[in-house]
């Protein structure tokens, strides 16, 4: 793996080193192109297969959902393809009225039907989408994606004329409207995925360059592996007036020197981290480059709890209590990071998670101790996986230093390329695992990654309690009432422990002063047709 990734870090700085080197033709010198450093190569652009973010980040310009994501507000779901809605009395029907100037890149109208089709298809099992429980509130949608029911018309989604798009739910759903955000209801164009093998097919090759259709603000015209994505102004949006970049360039470079040298070159105008050791320079040399906004995230550690000795909740709180998290932020990471003492990150629709003791390394020494490791003593190999990043590795030799000192055990570290490290923990063929989530700003968003038949779950965590809990919170309406119901069942995640909060994410990142309306988003989403450079 280390050869795939140091090759990879050598061609990108080839290419670059290339950009610096042309005249007036040149990409780094091209008017109206944004430039983004990616953090990685995408596993796919199909919007109902992908779960990372920098896969949404780019998916999110190119395809355009029922409503989108509000150019500076998280609270507020603004109207993508459908120009207005409606909800019945009794909160089960949804009318979305589409807008008939909508159009697909190549020019074709979208239509409500498109929308039927795009959710079914979701659903269909054979797709194996991570996300298909987010739509079992609708009717008939979880019988139909457990092959319960064999027949998809039974689903609750109908197309009342080509403008109106009508779902039909089994119980009234909190916060409806800012689930629709979540990438895989975003509609996908039906003729070019018939003619890619049909909508139970992942990586039919629909999503190359020349077979893409999408709907949002830009097309993509460009996919070189492991070098750049280009994606360009489409003539056929609906809003194309308020597109204001030609083009967006997006570049999978995961190593931070790497992109840092590429964004001091002028080569890049925007890069989604900072190396932890150089963020108070910024600060103090460059405060007009560099961001630290806030963000509904957390960054934590996976349990596989289905491998000894990971299986052993002593085991597991031992290592959470023997991590000091206020050294690793005060130290180490410096961008104004909160320690998480629960799962879900604090001030999200003015839910309190969990309050709960987060250091105590001698409880944690006891704990190990009753799980028959005292003093580290007969600890087997257990190895700590991340994905490849500079920042993510200082922080797992961090926590690898703690928990020897504290613990008297050793963890092996080992680090994958994106790609590689997405399927490693869907396979669950780890022993812990970095992960980090964001979310749109609702607390439930969060929470339901663990229901346990949650594809996105990773852990074996199975609790039947906690997903009664978040079933109910979903069709409380009442705020306090479905808080009370959300904080009940994070308490019972947090005693099982299957995850490690770390901390809570602060978006730190380096921007160049002549980017507009990066407006700071709490969950890292914002419009692209806004964005532009300015002279």
């Amino acid at each position: 793996m280390w050869v795939v990734t140091i090759l990879r870090v050598s061609v990108i700085t080839i290419f670059f080193l290339g950009l610096a080197g042309c005249g007036g033709d040149s990409p780094s010198e091209e008017v109206g192109v944004l430039r983004i450093g990616n953090g990685g190569e995408p596993r796919d652009l199909d919007p109902h297969t992908i779960t990372g973010t920098l896969e949404m980040r780019i998916i999110f310009g190119l395809m355009e959902g029922l409503l989108t994501h509000h150019p500076t507000d998280d609270d507020i779901p603004t109207g993508g393809v459908a120009e207005r809605w409606e909800n019945s009395e009794d909160g089960l029907v949804w009318r979305f009225y589409l807008r008939e100037n909508a159009r697909w890149s190549n020019g074709d109208p979208v239509t409500a039907d498109d929308f039927v089709y795009s959710w079914r298809r979701v659903l269909n099992p054979k797709l194996g989408n991570e996300y298909a429980h987010w739509f079992y509130m609708i009717e008939g949608a979880e019988a139909y994606n457990r092959g319960e029911v064999q027949d998809a018309e039974t689903i609750g989604v109908f197309a009342e004329s080509p403008t109106v798009f009508k779902v039909v739910l089994r119980e009234p759903v909190a916060n409806f409207e800012k689930m629709l955000l979540n990438n895989s209801f975003l509609p996908v164009h039906q003729a070019t995925i018939e003619a890619h093998g049909g909508p139970g097919v992942r990586q039919s090759g629909w999503t190359r360059p020349e077979n893409y259709v999408g709907n949002g603000a830009f097309r993509l015209v460009e996919w070189k592996a492991e070098s750049v994505i280009r994606v360009e102004r489409n003539p056929h949006y609906w809003d194309a007036a308020s597109v204001r970049m030609d083009a967006i360039e997006f570049f999978p470079i995961s190593d931070e020197n790497t992109a840092l040298r590429a964004f001091e070159s002028g080569q890049l105008h925007l890069i989604q981290s900072v190396p932890v050791n150089l963020r108070s320079h910024y600060a103090k040399i460059s405060p007009e480059k560099i961001r630290f906004d806030p963000l509904a995230g957390a960054y934590f550690y996976r349990a596989n709890t289905t491998r000894p000795p990971m299986d052993d909740v002593k085991v597991r709180k031992a290592l959470s209590l023997t991590i000091n998290r206020k050294q690793i932020i005060d130290h180490l990471l410096k961008g104004n990071e909160r320690i998480a003492s629960g799962y879900t990150p604090a001030g999200m629709d003015g839910y309190i998670p969990p309050q709960r003791e987060t250091y105590n390394p001698e409880l944690g020494r006891q704990l190990l101790a009753e799980a028959g490791y005292p003093g580290g003593v007969g600890f087997p190999e257990v190895e700590l996986l991340y994905n490849t990043s500079d920042n993510h590795r200082k922080i797992a030799e961090a926590i690898q230093t703690m928990w020897r000192s504290e613990l008297g055990i050793e963890i092996t570290l080992t680090n994958q390329e994106w790609k590689v490290y997405l399927d490693t923990a869907k396979n669950m063929q780890y022993d812990i695992a970095r992960a980090g989530v964001v979310g749109n700003a609702f607390p439930y968003n969060f929470l339901r990654a663990f229901f346990s038949y949650s594809p996105n779950n990773y852990t074996g965590f199975n609790d039947p309690e906690y997903d009664r809990l978040l079933k109910e919170a979903r069709r409380t309406l009442d705020k306090e009432e479905r808080h009370a119901l959300l904080l009940e069942a994070e308490q019972r995640l947090m005693d099982a422990q299957p995850v490690i909060p770390i901390y809570w994410y602060t978006n730190v990142y380096l921007i160049d002063p002549r980017v507009r309306n990066w407006h700071p988003k709490l969950n890292n989403q914002r419009p692209l047709k806004y964005v532009y450079l300015a002279d």
